[in-house]
């Protein structure tokens, strides 16, 4: 009869694995070919009654190390079994993978397992991560402004505020006081003559040339 998958076991059948490992302890300890352990795969999938049996009854070294240089507090998902690990089982919170980082960076990498990464931050003194929740800055802010330019920021004056309003185009005016003075002010060309007399109003065009071309189109 072939053996049971010993990681199959470890997912999702603790206690089948713990009867295994009693008929068979050398397996306790064994990897594969990516360094991923029993532990590794305990610690995953939160089965805290087996890590505890894998490192007290069957000698399982806590710190086994997967092709990564990591432990598996790299991998737990819930604070308890990280608890567990670190106070109870002694694993190196310390211990740094290949990439240089702690279980906490590699988690907070990868966006992953915040409650266990507040918890590891606690263990090893570090301050609490900073959130994401309210924006530092607002919301769309400009771009920098150039060094070869300067803002000043100050108030108008009511004065100020209303002197582009006191010099309008006299020749402006006069075009739109013919045009509400016609009989066919409300008609299409009338209103359509207004819009672009506007439009060359707040394009600053001149109101001569305007004025003949428009007279031209509609003499």
């Amino acid at each position: 009869m072939a053996q049971p998958n010993p990681y199959l076991l470890a997912c999702d059948n603790p206690s089948a694995l713990l009867e295994l490992l009693r008929s068979n302890p050398t397996i306790a300890s064994c990897q594969d070919e990516s360094g991923y352990s029993l532990l590794h795969a305990a610690a995953s999938y939160s089965h805290i009654d087996l890590l505890r049996a894998l490192v007290k009854e069957f000698n399982v070294d806590v710190n086994l190390l997967d092709e990564d240089g990591e432990t598996c507090l790299f991998v737990t998902e819930e604070t308890n079994v990280a608890r567990c690990l670190v106070e109870e089982l002694g694993v190196d919170y310390n211990k740094t993978n290949e990439e240089g980082m702690k279980a906490f960076e590699k988690m907070e990498s990868e966006d992953e397992n915040p409650k266990v990464s507040a918890y590891l931050r606690e263990v090893l003194g570090m301050p609490a991560a900073p959130t994401t929740d309210s924006p530092v800055g607002p919301l769309n802010a400009p771009p920098p402004i150039p060094g070869n330019m300067q803002v000043n920021v100050g108030t108008m004056s009511e004065q100020e505020l209303n002197a582009g309003e006191a010099e309008v185009d006299p020749e402006f005016k006069r075009r739109i006081d013919e045009l509400a003075a016609r009989e066919d002010f409300d008609s299409e060309a009338a209103q359509n003559e207004l819009r672009e007399l506007v439009r060359d109003a707040i394009a600053g065009s001149s109101i001569e040339t305007t004025g003949r071309e428009t007279r031209q189109r509609t003499e």
